[in-house]
C-alpha cells in the first residue's frame, strides 16, 4: 500500500495515499479560533475552502512542547470537511509493504509500526486522527455564558 512518509522534526510518520487529499505549503499566518484546543494552530483559506489546521506533534503528544513551526500541511480527505495536519516536512509516497502492531501503551492515532529501509516509521491511523481532533475541541475551553 502507498504511504505518505513524512516528518515532525526527525520522527517519521505516515498516512495512507489514500488518505490524503493534497499537501501544501504553510501560509505566512493562520486565522485563530478563539477558545480552541492547544493543538489547533488555527484555519487557512485554501482555493475557497476553511482548512482547520492542527499541530500534529501537540495532538499525539499533548505533553511535548511544540516543535518547530511546520513547513507544510498534509489536508486529510475526510469528505466535507477539511482537515490538515502541520508537519515539519513531507519526505515523499513510498510503498510500506507491512505494517507491524503498534508499541505497547500506544494510542489509538498509532496504527502500527513499519520499517522503510533502515527507518523506522509510525503509522497513523486517519480515522483515529479525525476523532481525536473532534474529542480535543469537547475537551477545550468552554465559553462563557
Amino acid at each position: 500500500m502507498r504511504h505518505v512518509v513524512f516528518r515532525l522534526e526527525k520522527d517519521r510518520f505516515a498516512l495512507p495515499l489514500s488518505a490524503i487529499r493534497e499537501v501544501v505549503v504553510t501560509p505566512a499566518r493562520f486565522s485563530l479560533v478563539p477558545r480552541s484546543p492547544p493543538s489547533v494552530r488555527g484555519i487557512m483559506n485554501l482555493r475557497g475552502r476553511v482548512v482547520t489546521v492542527v499541530e500534529l506533534s501537540l495532538l499525539l503528544r499533548p505533553d511535548h512542547p511544540a516543535i518547530k513551526p511546520g513547513t507544510k500541511v498534509v489536508l486529510l480527505d475526510r469528505g466535507r470537511r477539511e482537515l490538515g495536519l502541520l508537519v515539519t516536512e513531507v519526505d515523499g509516497i513510498e510503498v510500506i509493504e507491512k505494517v507491524g502492531p503498534p508499541p505497547p501503551k500506544a494510542p489509538p492515532t498509532v496504527k502500527g509500526l513499519a520499517r522503510l529501509g533502515a527507518l523506522a516509521i509510525t503509522v497513523l491511523e486517519p480515522e483515529a486522527l479525525d476523532i481525536a481532533v473532534m474529542a480535543s475541541f469537547s475537551r477545550a475551553v468552554p465559553s462563557p455564558r
